[in-house]
């Protein structure tokens, strides 16, 4: 049976991995909600502005645009910004590079926990959740803004330790550590033998391989 330690690991670690699958179906929904904007002004452009009710409309028809001055250029800005925010936060998750986001974004270095991780993927969510999209950005949008929460709350619980606890190199330094100390501490009844049997024919415990050649 696991140690409890590597239960926390293993759920971290998970966590992890689905954050990074939901900023990826975000990052993805995102591109696909740009590119139908794109073409359902482009179809504004071309004839449906002749529409009155079109004209009348408060948003593009089929579109996330706003019909207003430079509603294009802020809905596509938008799209963008949560692109590259998807990415930054990415990389945060898989800590690379480490170097980088200490100095630059100390809230997603090392030596913050996941609470600010989690608020960002929560603002990312609700900000697609905000305009009426289809399933795919939909359910991404609700993924996300779920996984932000559960963040949040890993956050609260694991403070600081969080990125250090669920770090690969870290726990398998811890458990190279764990091991030696076990190896130099653990004494089975085969060896044990050997060092009294050792200590009869008078040879020191530390020479058994001598012992061994002498018989």
């Amino acid at each position: 049976m696991l140690p409890a330690k590597a239960y926390v690991f293993i759920g971290l670690n998970a966590v992890r991995t689905v954050s990074i699958i939901a900023l990826l179906l975000v990052f993805s929904s995102s591109i696909l909600v740009m590119v139908d904007d794109i073409e359902a002004v482009n179809a504004f452009v071309d004839g449906g502005s002749n529409s009155s009710s079109t004209i009348n409309s408060d948003y593009i028809q089929n579109s996330t645009v706003p019909n207003q001055p430079a509603g294009v250029f802020w809905a596509v800005l938008n799209r963008l910004l949560i692109i590259a925010q998807t990415v930054v936060l990415i990389l945060s998750e898989l800590g690379w590079p480490a170097g980088f986001f200490d100095y630059y974004f100390p809230v997603l270095g090392s030596d913050f926990g996941l609470g600010a991780l989690g608020v960002m993927q929560c603002l990312i969510g609700a900000s697609v959740l905000s305009h009426f999209v289809k399933v795919f950005p939909l359910v991404s949008g609700f993924f996300l803004f779920s996984i932000g929460c559960l963040n949040m709350l890993i956050g609260l619980i694991f403070r600081e330790r969080a990125k250090s606890t669920r770090s690969i190199l870290s726990f398998r330094d811890r458990a190279d550590d764990m091991l030696s100390s076990l190896d130099k501490t653990k004494e089975t009844p085969f060896s044990k033998y050997r060092m009294d049997r050792d200590a009869e024919m008078g040879v020191g415990v530390k020479e058994p391989d001598t012992a061994h050649a002498r018989t």
